[in-house]
This record gives C-alpha cells, structure tokens and sequence, in this order.
C-alpha cells in the first residue's frame, strides 16, 4: 500500500531529506563538498564530494558507518539545530580547511576529522561533547566549542587546550547566543584568522537575561528546562568580543553597540558589524587584531530599522568593499561606495566573491530570486528561468540551485568552462503536483498564489476559501518554487480553493515595502489578508465561496490567523493558529523591537498589536496549536490566550503538543496535525 501524502510528508521532513546543500568548491574549481542523506526518507546526513573531471559523485562520510547515526546530542547542539531549523540528522554541519582537503564535524557531541583526498575519517578525542567545530585556514588544528569553553586541538599531536573558559555562571564562549542566532542570522561564535595564530571570540554573559522554565506537563518528573529567553523590553545577553593567540595572548576588541551580527577575517584584515538595540543603524567597524583598536568603517541608518544583509561584508581582490544597504528606494549592492545596482533590483543577499566578480541574488519580480554577477563595472543575470536560485562561486567553477514552478523538486548544476554537471537529489517525488497560479491582487497588486483542486473544473462550483499565508516581516511564501506549495496543495485537493499572499512587511518588493509595518504588526497585514481574498474572489468569481472562508497559519501567520477571526469575523468564519505570537511583550528583543520599538517607550503599539484584548470579541471557530516545548513562540503565548478566552466566555479548542517544539520535526505529530486541521476545517465552515 502506497503511503499517503500527510506520511510521506512527515516522513521526509517536507521532502528536505535527500536534497544536496552545504556547498563547499575547492580553491582550484576541481572538487564539490556537499551534504546530502543517501534517500528522500533517510534523517542521516551524509558527506559526498563531486570531482569535476570524472564526473563521479563519492560518499565521504556516512554517520552509519561511523557507528553514530543514533544522535545523542548536547543541549547546545540541539539548541543550535533548532535555531537553525534543522530537521536532519548525521553530519549537519562541517567546516573545511583553505584547500578543502580536510573536514571536521560533530557526530553525537564527538568530533570526527575527514581526510577529504583518500577518504579516512577518525575521531579526536575531546574533553566533552563538542559544538561547531573548525579547521584552521591550514588544517593543522581545530577549535571547537565544549561546555562553553573554546578549545584548540593540535591535529597532528592531540594538544588540546581551552584558550578560554567560563569565568562566570551563565558565561560562554565561542557560541553565538539566542538572538544572534534567531534573529540576526549569525550561527558561529567565533573565527580563524588567515594564518591560524589567534581566533576572534565571542563571550556571552546570559546573567542578565531573565529565565523561563520550559516544562513537560505530560512527564512532570522532568526538570523544567531553564532557558534565557531574553523578551521585548528585557536585557539581552552580554556579548563582548577578545582576540585570543595560540600564544596565550588576550585581546579585546570593545564595541558600544547591542547586537554583533557579523565579523569576518580575512587577508585583507579584521571588521565586525555591529548593531545599536533600536537597529536604526549598522555599523562597518575595522580592527586592529594585535591591540583590539576599531575604526569606523561604514555606517548606514534608517529612521525604521536597518536589516542584517547575508554574505558581506565582503573584499575584493584588492580589498575594495563589497557591501549591501539601502538606497534610493531599493537595497542595492554598493562596492567600494558606490551603488552598482539599479533601485529596481532588490538585492537579496551576496552569496559568493571569487576574486573581482560578485555572485548576489537579486529580484526585479518579488516572486523570483535569481543569480546575478558583478564584474568589472557591469552587472549580468546568471538565471532567467522563473524561479528561486541561489548558487556558489570560486576559482570559475558557478554551482546553481534552482527551484521552479515546473515541479516541486530541487536541481543543482556545476559549471566550469565547458563541464556541465549535475548533484543529483536524491528527495522523494511527492504524490501531487502544485497546480500554482501566480498573480497580483487588490489595490496593492500582492503577490498572491492560488491553488484549486486537482480535478476542479473552473466555473463547475464555488469552493470553500482556505487563506494559508506567513504574512510577516522578513519571510516570503509567494515564491515561483512548487516545493514551497506542496502542502497548500494538499488542503487544496481535500476540497478548499488555497490562496497565500504576501503582505506589507514581506521582502521582495523594496524597503518601503517592508517598512509598512513599523509600529503595527496587526493592521496592514490583516488588511492586506482581506484585500488578496477579495482581489482574487474577483479574479475567480465563479469559484471562490465568500461565504465559508477560514485562514490558517503557524508563528507569524498563527497570530495572523487568530488576529483575522478576532477582528474580522465578517471575513473569516474559522481558524487555526498554529504556535501564534499573541502578545508580542513575550517574545524576543531583536526581533520585536525592530518593530514595534521598545515596550517600555511604546505600551500603546504593543496593545494594538497584540490578542489579548480581542478575546471577548471571538465568534467563530478557532484552533489553536502549540508545542509545548516550544523555546522560540513559547507556549504561554496560546495558553494566556486560551485563558483570556476563557474569561470571556468565548468556546474554542486547544491542541497542546507535548515534547514539540516550534518545528513539529516529530513523523507522527507532523502526518496528523494535516489530518485533524482538514478535519476541524471541514466541521466548522458552514456547509
């Protein structure tokens, strides 16, 4: 018997597993590092590499061999996969040396080191279970992290010293804390210098910050977990940075700013990038490694916010800056200080600098990210397929990702010279097709997807309305990749019509765009929610019911959709919240005050934005999920909700997941959660 989709599904983690990522191209172009899991149901992430010349994909590393394919992670590590959104398991991360002949990474809290060039692998031997491990520049030795103490191992000898520990209770170094790595995109806590004498590190002091307990009601012989959850309004954990020598040397580098959100070293010297904690500004600061002096490099404002721009800084060969801000209307790629992008192309990202030439995403269609080079002054389109592409770049050999509306699978080619290779995916093929139309909708002209039932005939009856968005800053659903709709099509074979569109405040369509949302997180994206429905009820007047409409949607979209039936119950006849924000003083610093500012300063802009005041208001159908383990939307959002709701005497259901946190990775909890929204959708839309 064939497996169902909601199984299938569960069961290849939303048909991630088997797909390559984690590229690495070797400095002469001839070799491709990537991680991948041996099938589409396979959790076991393993280690290949592609020669160029051969053509041949090798298996480097599998965990499974290894004897740790069973994981018995750190609760650092565990903590770091979370944020991450990582929902595999085996080698999830590795790190290489400058040639790429050597890699290391952490299997169940060891660290194992890979030969690259004839395949060996062994383990180190450590003084405890190991986080974020890396090679130096040349491979003769590798730092880890291990019960918050940084650590250098000598490869060749087994040397092994803590270049710092912990000083203090709450104290940590090398490991980027919660904000840093929840919000600000920065996932490592330290970083080699070129020629593998010192390290720069990060020391975290979480003292300051408050502590939540994170309970498991279902086993309350448990612990609670404490957690340093560092709310809207709270201190933040104190992050200092130090240059620390193999010589024993100590150096530190102050900065006045809230928030570190980069650093990068390289030959052409040490810079960090810093926020203040409004992050109306970010700051481009050069160091002097051997006396921890900065100078102020660049500095870019905003009367909203500024926003943390992935791949830069970044040098050219002769150490010209390679940079990212907004300018004009739109986020242009500025090198040297001169914008080279036109403000109708909104840069994504930079992905790779390969001497003089710039690899950058970029959209002139919000829909589309596509590959773009800098060189030499011009600017040239690497992807013209409608899409989602994002790629690597060094020594000429490009390697592009690509996922297209024409099916819902990833391809990944490698290019050099005349050489056209492809890694193979390995996913599953899902037992549907995303039959996705793309169009604008309302005064606005949103992006918006609409998707009918396989076997729907136009014209033949009006369907029940299922809204299915995000809908909140930094986040996108409206892409041109049939992956990101698997799921809507689904709930739209059970019978809905699906519609998702993206609002004020999603990225794509320029910096003002997104600054819609400043001071109200409620307003314009329910509004925008309101006009996409009725822009593509116009669209398909003989298909779309107005009068059973419901909306559902997890984080962002689960305060979306609680905010929707709460305030316009006109509109929307039921909903499922799925691990909502419903009082946004309880979520994190960075994120929030980005914003909606500082509670303190701005009471009045948090109740606006926030659900508890609304309870009494409820009267329709509402579902609210939540994981109870949940440490990033924790559960008291959907439980003082609940309460509320209660107060006011308004019915509505609760679906506690005990043992899930904001991922729902678990096989069995992901295939039925489908199954019972269908089930709750179809009991409370009216008939």
């Amino acid at each position: 018997m064939s497996e169902s989709f909601p199984r299938l599904y569960a069961r290849t983690r939303r048909f991630t597993l088997g797909v390559p990522r984690g590229f690495t191209i070797s400095p002469d172009g001839g070799r491709v590092a990537f991680l991948r899991s041996r099938s589409g149901t396979d959790p076991v992430t393993c280690l290949w590499e592609l020669d160029l010349t051969s053509g041949a994909e090798r298996l480097l590393v599998d965990p499974t061999a290894l004897g740790a394919a069973d994981e018995d992670l750190p609760a650092e590590e565990r903590a770091r996969r979370e944020r991450a959104r990582e929902q595999a398991g085996g080698v999830v991360a590795y790190a290489t040396d400058a040639a790429v002949s050597s890699a290391v990474f952490a299997l169940s809290g060891g660290l194992y080191l890979a030969d690259l060039r004839s395949g060996a692998v062994r383990r180190l031997e450590t003084p405890g279970p190991v986080i974020d491990p890396r090679l130096s520049p040349d491979g003769a030795k590798v730092a880890y992290v291990t019960g918050g103490a940084l650590h250098v191992q000598d490869v060749a000898t087994g040397a092994d010293r803590a270049l710092a520990a912990p000083d203090a209770e709450g104290v940590t170094y090398g490991l980027a804390e919660f904000i840093a790595a929840e919000e600000l995109e920065r996932m490592r806590g330290y970083w080699w210098s070129p020629d593998g004498t010192a390290l720069l590190a990060e020391r975290a002091d979480e003292s300051p910050v408050q502590i939540w307990h994170i309970a498991d009601p279902a086993n309350p012989s448990r612990t609670p977990a404490a957690v340093a959850y560092p709310a809207a309004g709270t201190p933040n954990a104190t992050v200092e940075l130090l240059v620390l020598g193999l010589d024993g040397s100590r150096v530190p580098v102050p900065f006045d700013d809230e928030y570190l959100v980069t650093a990068s070293w390289d030959r052409h010297g040490l810079a960090i990038v810093t926020m203040p904690r409004d992050q109306k500004a970010v700051r481009l600061r050069t160091v002097d490694p051997a006396t921890g002096a900065t100078e102020l490099a660049r500095e870019d404002t905003d009367a909203a916010w500024t926003d943390v721009v992935g791949g830069v800084p970044a040098r050219l060969s002769d150490g010209t800056l390679v940079w990212v801000a907004d300018a004009e209307g739109g986020r242009r790629l500025i090198i040297g200080d001169a914008p080279v992008t036109p403000p109708t192309l909104q840069v994504r990202d930079v992905v790779d600098v390969d001497g003089d030439t710039v690899l950058f995403r970029a959209s002139t269609e919000p829909t589309e990210i596509h590959l773009w080079t800098w060189s030499a002054g011009a600017i040239s389109p690497v992807t013209a397929e409608p899409g989602v592409h994002n790629g690597r770049l060094s020594a000429g050999t490009l390697l592009i990702t690509s996922q297209t509306l024409d099916g819902p699978g990833t391809t990944v080619q490698v290019r050099r010279g005349d050489t056209r290779l492809h890694i193979g995916s390995l996913a599953e093929r899902p037992k549907l097709e995303p039959r996705v139309s793309l169009v604008r909708t309302g005064e606005r002209e949103l992006a918006t997807a609409v998707l009918l039932p396989s076997g729907h005939v136009p014209g033949s009856r009006r369907l029940p309305v299922l809204m299915d968005p995000y809908g909140g800053p930094h986040a996108q659903r409206v892409l041109a990749s049939g992956r990101g709709f698997l799921e809507s099509q689904w709930f739209a074979d059970q019978g809905f019509a699906v519609i998702v569109a993206d609002g004020r405040g999603t990225p794509g369509r320029g910096p003002a765009f997104e600054r819609e949302v400043l001071h109200d997180l409620a307003t314009p994206a329910l509004e925008d929610q309101v006009d996409a429905l009725r822009g593509a009820a116009q669209l398909y007047p003989d298909d779309l019911d107005l009068s059973r409409v419901a909306i559902k949607g997890w984080s962002f979209g689960g305060f979306l959709a609680a905010l929707a039936v709460l305030r316009r119950p006109d509109v929307f006849h039921a909903a499922i919240a799925g691990a909502p924000v419903t009082d946004w003083r309880l979520y994190d610093t960075a994120y929030t005050e980005r914003y909606l500012g500082h509670p303190g300063e701005r009471p009045d802009v948090y109740d606006r934005s926030s659900l508890m005041a609304d309870a009494e208001k409820l009267e329709r159908a509402l579902l609210l999920i939540h994981g109870l383990a949940d440490d990033n939307v924790v559960a008291a959002h959907t439980l003082r909700l609940s309460s509320a709701l209660v107060a006011a005497g308004r019915p509505h259901t609760v679906l506690p997941l005990s043992g899930v946190t904001h991922m729902t990775p678990q096989e069995i909890v992901a295939e039925n959660l489908l199954l019972l929204q269908v089930d709750f959708l179809k009991r409370s839309l009216p008939a």
